[in-house]
């Protein structure tokens, strides 16, 4: 199995939670969302964006509002519905979930190497 090719997978299993979390701290535009990816060392491509954003808004997770431009054409601004917040939580909830199997596991696994 190769390395990169894991790693991007998990990676893109947690876009759709991560997406959300940046999100529910305030309205975002897409290349905002973007940015705070790349800031963070997850770097994603509009063209993986923009169906993740119309996914989330079909399923009833996002909505969005236009707001005028400075710089050219109103742009679409998102933001987290209730049922999109309950989404989340749950995603979070799986997610510690998760987190504390591999650190259980994890832990395990170096107290039987430092034996």
């Amino acid at each position: 199995m190769n390395i990169e090719n894991a790693k991007a997978q998990m990676r893109k299993g947690f876009l759709e939670m991560i997406t959300l979390l940046i999100i529910s701290g305030k309205e975002a535009y897409p290349s905002d969302i973007l940015k705070t990816l790349k800031e963070n060392h997850l770097i994603v491509v509009e063209g993986t964006m923009y169906p993740l954003l119309t996914r989330m808004k079909n399923a009833n997770y996002l909505g969005y509002n236009w707001q005028e431009s400075l710089s050219g054409p109103p742009r679409k601004y998102y933001y987290i519905t209730d049922e999109g917040r309950n989404f989340l939580n749950e995603l979070l909830d799986d997610w510690r979930s998760l987190n504390n199997v591999v650190k259980s596991i994890s832990d395990d696994s170096l107290q039987i190497e430092q034996k």
